[in-house]
């Protein structure tokens, strides 16, 4: 198998059911949950120690996920030929992983600066990535449907990485560091 085509050399590339151009809307929306997913996965190589190993596999299990809502953004098939991979379930899940860590960590009241230690620094890298991957999205949903159980698999799991990033550094033993010009923002709300 070769990994080049040739088919791409003129901007455009191959989609499930069409082509377009590389800087489709669509192309826009999938290649950064690819980003995400690479991003993830360099955040698990920071993670191999047992005290994570929770926290990896869920990474793991995320990066399977990732590549569902990607082919689900990928495609132009009919609503009649295509069969998503994204559920509603996979939000549900991350939810209840939020809901843990969210005890796991110390209170939250203020925003907190990125940082920490490298594996929290990396989920949060993931997070603002997964932020934007949201925001192509709902610009791919402005021009053209989007499956409502990707729009809200991203938007949680960018809630997810934040809250796992900060039990990362709660395990760890690194204190949050609050924005020092934060006002009281989190009045009993279990994620950013």
């Amino acid at each position: 198998m070769n990994l080049y085509t040739r088919t791409g050399d003129k901007g455009q590339t191959s989609i499930i059911g069409g082509r377009v151009d590389k800087d489709d809307a669509r192309v826009e929306a999938y290649g950064t949950v690819d980003e995400l997913n690479a991003i993830v996965g360099q955040s698990m190589t920071m993670l191999k120690e047992e005290k994570y190993s929770d926290i990896y596999a869920e990474l793991e299990k995320i990066q399977h996920e990732l590549f569902d809502c990607g082919g689900d953004l990928a495609s132009v098939l009919s609503k009649e030929k295509r069969v998503d991979k994204t559920t509603p379930e996979m939000a549900s899940d991350l939810e209840s992983r939020i809901d843990a860590y969210t005890q796991e960590a110390p209170p939250l009241e203020r925003f907190i600066l990125p940082g920490g230690s490298e594996a929290s620094a990396s989920l949060h890298l993931a997070r603002t990535v997964a932020r934007r991957a949201e925001r192509r999205i709902v610009t791919l949903h402005k021009l053209e449907p989007v499956s409502d159980a990707v729009m809200q698999y991203i938007n949680r799991l960018s809630d997810y990485l934040f809250a796992a990033a900060r039990v990362v550094n709660c395990r760890a033993g690194y204190k949050d560091v609050e924005y020092e010009r934060s006002a009281i923002v989190f009045r009993g709300k279990k994620s950013e």
